[in-house]
C-alpha cells in the first residue's frame, strides 16, 4: 500500500467515524449509523472523482472502502456511549479526516489535470463535502456555517502539499507537510476559535447618495 493509499484510508475510516458520531447524537439504528459513516466517509471523494471525470469513482472500484465504513459504523455503535461529549470528539475527528483527505484530494486532483489551481480545489472539494453531507443529513449544525477557520484550513493543507510536491519533495514527505499543515490550522481554529472577520451588514444608503 502506498502512503497515498494509506491516507486514503485513514481519511474514510476517521470521517466515517464522525458520521457514526452524529447517527449516535440522533439515536439512529445500526442501518442509519452504517448509512451516515457511508456516506461521509465516501462523500468527498465521489464528488472529487465525478469533476475529475474519473469514473467508475473510487469506491465501486475499491468496495473495500465501503466495508471500513461499515467496520467503522458498527465499532462506533457499541462504543459510543463511552464518549461523554460527542460532538466535541466529532469536531476533533473531523479536523484529522479533512486533514487527510485535503492531501488526498490535491494529489488526486494534481495527477489527473496536472494544475495546481486544480488540485487545490479538488483537496477542499474532497476535504470539506463529506462534513457538509453529514451535517445536513443529520440535522446537525453544518460545520461550513461554524464561525472558525474550516475550509481555509482544507486549502492550507492542499496548498502545502502542492508546493512541497512542486519543489520536488518526496510524496511522503509533501504528503506529511500537507496534513500537519490542515491540522495545525483547524486544530488552533477549534482550540482558539481562529477565525476571519465576518461579513457585517451596512445602512443603506439614502436614495439621493444613489442617484
Amino acid at each position: 500500500m502506498t502512503p497515498l493509499e494509506g491516507l486514503d484510508y485513514a481519511g474514510v475510516a476517521v470521517f466515517a467515524a464522525t458520521g457514526a458520531l452524529a447517527a449516535s447524537r440522533k439515536q439512529l439504528d445500526m442501518i442509519g449509523f452504517v448509512f451516515l459513516a457511508a456516506v461521509t466517509g465516501i462523500g468527498g471523494g465521489t464528488f472529487r472523482d465525478l469533476v475529475l471525470g474519473a469514473t467508475p469513482v473510487f469506491w465501486v472500484e475499491k468496495p473495500a472502502y465501503l466495508l471500513v465504513c461499515a467496520g467503522v459504523a458498527v465499532i462506533v455503535y457499541f462504543t459510543a456511549h463511552l464518549v461523554e461529549s460527542r460532538y466535541r470528539l466529532l469536531l476533533w475527528f473531523d479536523a484529522v479526516g479533512m486533514s487527510a483527505y485535503s492531501v488526498m484530494g490535491a494529489a488526486k486532483g494534481l495527477a489527473v489535470s496536472g494544475s495546481p489551481v486544480v488540485a487545490l480545489v479538488t483537496g477542499m472539494m474532497t476535504a470539506t463535502m463529506g462534513g457538509i453531507l453529514r451535517d445536513l443529513l443529520a440535522g446537525e449544525p453544518s460545520v461550513l456555517m461554524r464561525p472558525e477557520i474550516y475550509v481555509s484550513a482544507a486549502l492550507v493543507g492542499a496548498g502545502g502539499f502542492v508546493a512541497a510536491s512542486l519543489l520536488g519533495a518526496p510524496l511522503l514527505a509533501a504528503s506529511a507537510a500537507g496534513v500537519i499543515l490542515a491540522f495545525a490550522v483547524r486544530g488552533g481554529a477549534i482550540r482558539y476559535n481562529w477565525a476571519f472577520s465576518p461579513y457585517r451588514s451596512r445602512a443603506g444608503r439614502p436614495p439621493e447618495d444613489v442617484m
